[in-house]
């Protein structure tokens, strides 16, 4: 009975550590000008070109000028982009850095058939790239599922969020075709 209640101890500890850091996935000044709220899905191919494409650009020119703070906010669209949304939660410190190795290795694994076979391909994506993850510890956390599937009903009941991905710009919702030049105009305009 002792060993249960310490073994149960150390895991409530644990969660509790855990769910108690959760925060949002952002880039840049806290105190910038311009916040983007970019709600996306981990298996979504046009997130991705997101990231490859136009997010670069906009660190360079906006992000690293210390005009915009970026937050990513989850909008799951599958399991396997929820699974995955936990994972890159539980990353704590480094959860930028595995957002953005999700994003760039999207065919590596987003493939299967059933959700076994999408679970196991994303636990090996993690450990083959060295991220310290505990897979089934985190993809069970009832606190960072939460978390992610909230960002997901507030992204739908406040901006009215039905696709991915979905910019908003200091909370208005951003309606023009997202490519750089678009973003960088409206950008430019809020400076």
């Amino acid at each position: 009975m002792k060993k249960i209640l310490i073994i149960l101890f150390f895991s409530l500890l644990s969660n509790t550590s855990l769910s108690a850091e959760l925060k949002r996935i952002t880039s840049g000044n806290e105190d910038a000008k311009i916040t983007i709220i970019a709600y996306e899905s981990l298996t979504c191919s046009h997130c991705a070109d997101f990231h490859k494409k136009i997010y670069p650009k906009i660190k360079k020119d906006f992000i690293d000028a210390g005009l915009v703070k970026i937050e990513f906010r989850h909008f799951p669209l599958d399991i396997a982009a929820l699974n995955a949304a936990k994972i890159a939660q539980c990353a704590l410190s480094k959860n930028l850095e595995v957002l953005e190795s999700l994003y760039f290795n999207q065919n590596v694994w987003v493939k299967g058939k059933t959700v076994d076979e999408l679970n196991e391909n994303l636990k090996n994506f993690v450990r083959n790239e060295g991220f310290d993850i505990n897979f089934e510890e985190c993809i069970k956390n009832k606190k960072i599922e939460d978390f992610v599937l909230n960002d997901r009903i507030n992204g739908t009941k406040n901006f009215k969020v039905n696709a991915t991905p979905t910019i908003i710009i200091n909370n208005k919702k951003f309606e023009k075709t997202l490519n750089y030049k678009n973003l960088k105009k409206t950008l430019e305009k809020l400076i």
